[in-house]
């Protein structure tokens, strides 16, 4: 694709400085303004693991991992198994939420007041065989209402969740015994799979199906995901898509190959890591990883893209890291959060270094939506593995990973950015 890679380069070079315009957004994490480089001081500890996920509903969060203990800012230590709940403003832990999950998690959903969606590796919950999915009660009791369970390689990667309908994403070939490859809307109440939703992921050039992310539009009208799939509903969509939820749903018409070679490393299935939608849903932005590096490629970046711009689309922008992963992504109306074990951003030139006009920010950072650049919010966060979780909510953005140093404290695998 040498044309392509022209344009990328040229892309790379001016990152479209200016060029770019945001719809004015109305959602409650449509923030006016940047988050704080100060992180929130009562936020809980997890002590060991990682946070790999967050859903909020409310003043309440539930986080998601692979960790058996917590601590709250008074010191006090929880067992928790690999999901806990707790108060924002207070980071008081929900005492009651504690149930027993055997095996990581992945991805939660909040469906409602009092209730959660949990989606990953696990195999029992409360002493009862749940594989892959499950529906708790903020009192830690399993809502056996709920009867999805997840067939084939058994991993629920991703979850969404908008009035009664819940998206799930993941490595699993059907749920319940309902076929359907790597993605799913299921009832909220029941895990009953939605019959006439059906995107038909398939993956043509053979290995392993499965949907690493997605994210949904505020209104819950526009799906966006990635993952290992080459086509969607039949229309050649390589590792990333964008479909309407309404009625069955239906593959939106826009697509890209940006992202159709695997020149980033030929070992990885895909090396996307995460997405998301702005809030109205108009433009996603992409985070990848890989072992290139360059302003030709698409590995080791975050990248937006237009939904208008329909078929072929090229990115609007793409911010380099110079050669280290991104592993997640929040979109807000002033800023594109990203996070991994980034050392630099602005680094089309780097290789494991700052290349000309890199900016440091280690593990997590901010940038312009409309020009791709670096904004100044630079807190600085421990690397690690990289920061597996990033949530915008209305007062601010949470952060979930596997280390314990954000913005020069003590922050154990969970922080919280408040609005200034």
């Amino acid at each position: 694709m040498p044309g392509m890679r022209r344009r990328l380069l040229t892309l790379g070079i001016i990152l479209l400085a200016g060029l770019v315009s945001i719809s004015p957004a109305s959602a409650d994490r449509a923030h006016g303004g940047l988050v704080s480089e100060d992180p929130a001081d009562w936020t809980p500890h997890v002590l060991d693991g990682t946070v790999y996920a967050f859903a909020v509903h409310g003043d309440t969060v539930v986080a998601a991992g692979d960790f058996s203990t917590v601590e709250d800012s008074r010191g006090q230590r929880y067992g928790r198994s690999n999901v806990f709940a707790f108060q924002l403003g207070t980071g008081k832990v929900l005492p009651g939420f504690a149930p027993s999950v055997a095996g990581p998690v992945r991805a939660v959903a909040m469906t409602g007041p009092g209730e959660v969606v949990i989606g990953g590796e696990f195999t029992e919950v409360n002493g009862a065989r749940r594989r892959g999915l499950a529906k708790l009660r903020l009192d830690g009791t399993t809502d056996q209402g709920f009867k999805a369970t997840v067939d084939g390689y058994g991993m629920v990667r991703s979850l969404a969740a908008r009035g009664a309908s819940v998206y799930a994403g993941g490595e699993f070939t059907s749920i319940s015994g309902v076929d359907r490859p790597a993605l799913a809307r299921l009832d909220s109440r029941t895990g009953v799979v939605d019959p006439g939703f059906d995107l038909e992921l398939e993956r043509r050039e053979g290995g392993r199906l499965w949907v690493q992310s997605l994210a949904l539009s505020q209104d819950g009208s526009v799906l966006a995901f990635d993952g290992t799939f080459s086509r969607v509903q039949g229309a050649r969509r390589p590792q990333v898509a964008v479909a309407y939820t309404d009625g069955g749903g239906t593959v939106a018409d826009w697509s890209t190959g940006a992202y159709a070679e695997s020149e980033c490393d030929p070992r990885y299935e895909t090396y996307l890591r995460g997405i998301d939608l702005s809030p109205d849903g108009s433009y996603l932005v992409v985070v990848s990883s890989g072992h290139q590096s360059g302003p030709g490629v698409m590995c080791n970046s975050a990248a937006r893209f237009d939904v208008a711009d329909g078929e072929d689309a090229l990115p609007a922008w793409v911010n380099h890291t110079g050669g280290n992963t991104l592993l997640s992504v929040a979109i807000t109306g002033a800023a594109v959060y990203v996070g991994g074990h980034q050392q630099w951003l602005d680094n089309p030139y780097g290789d494991k270094s700052a290349g000309p006009g890199a900016v440091s920010r280690p593990g997590i950072g901010a940038i312009d939506p409309a020009s791709g650049l670096a904004l100044d919010w630079n807190p600085g966060k421990g690397r690690g593995v990289g920061t597996e979780a990033l949530v915008a909510y209305p007062g601010g953005l949470l952060v979930g990973s596997d280390t314990e140093r954000l913005g020069g404290e003590y922050h154990a695998r969970l922080g919280a950015f408040p609005l200034r």
